[in-house]
């Protein structure tokens, strides 16, 4: 058997979340069709990070194994040739068997892109989130700084979380302003279910005036979940970077970065 490693990218908006289920719809399902059909036989992916329903990845990183003697370039355009328009494998290489996506994956990263304006946006409907009043950036990155480093986050874990711990270590977490947009970049050594939104809708309430700067402080103190904001929308949240020992013949030695710019279009 041969595994391999597979960069994959996909917008959300087209699929019901990366994990496979009945029907079907899913980055995982459509991604396993296409490479069993290359490799003659069923094949079974393991991702970096499950994503949620309308959550992007513009840096995925998954594996398989197969028994199937193929080119690498078939594990790219051959499988791509059989994909919808909304899903792309952009690498594939060959690794031992001691390589896991998900499990040997020592950081994640994540980006959020909010359009803040008055009016939705039409051409990036999907592609980015949207809140209609004016934020203020500044009040924000000062709100976002108290999470940098190893903090209990159960105030920003779903409710169906089922991760054994709520500890993370945060090594990035800002907001910065590019015109109308946002920009929220969350780097850490792994996050909780439906984190990343969470932490961007208690920031958008900071940004608006609700609460004050230190309000984001207290709610990482208060560990629970019923004091923090609502969960923002998946639309503007793309998993955009994973990074792994470099051990393994990876692009960029492990460090598979790829933050959606903007204009996104």
């Amino acid at each position: 058997m041969k595994r391999i490693a597979i960069g994959v990218e996909y917008a959300g908006d087209a699929f019901c979340g990366w994990q496979s289920q009945a029907h079907g719809q899913t980055v995982q399902d459509v991604l396993e069709r296409a490479l069993s059909e290359i490799a003659a036989e069923r094949v079974r992916l393991h991702c970096a990070g499950r994503t949620d329903t309308g959550v992007h990845a513009s840096a995925q990183v998954a594996h398989f194994d197969t028994s199937a003697r193929r080119p690498l370039s078939a594990w790219v355009r051959g499988v791509n040739a059989l994909l919808p328009s909304a899903v792309v494998v952009r690498w594939a290489v060959e690794v031992d068997e001691a390589f896991h996506a998900r499990f040997l994956a020592t950081e994640r990263q994540y980006r959020y892109i909010l359009h803040n304006a008055p009016t939705r946006p039409a051409m990036l409907a999907g592609r980015v989130g949207w809140f209609h009043q004016v934020l203020d950036e500044q009040r924000m990155a000062e709100a976002v700084a108290c999470l940098v480093g190893t903090h209990d986050f159960s105030s920003f874990r779903a409710a169906g979380c089922q991760a054994k711990t709520p500890i993370r270590v945060m090594h990035e977490a800002r907001v910065v302003r590019q015109g109308e947009y946002l920009l929220f970049d969350f780097r850490a050594n792994g996050f909780l279910h439906h984190m990343i939104r969470n932490l961007v809708g208690a920031l958008v309430y900071v940004g608006k005036g609700r609460y004050p700067v230190e309000w984001m402080n207290d709610l990482l103190q208060a560990r629970d979940r019923a004091f923090a904001a609502p969960t923002f929308s998946p639309d503007g949240l793309y998993l955009c970077g994973v990074s792994y020992p470099p051990r393994w013949p990876l692009p960029n030695d492990g460090r598979i970065i790829a933050l959606p710019q903007l204009p996104l279009v």
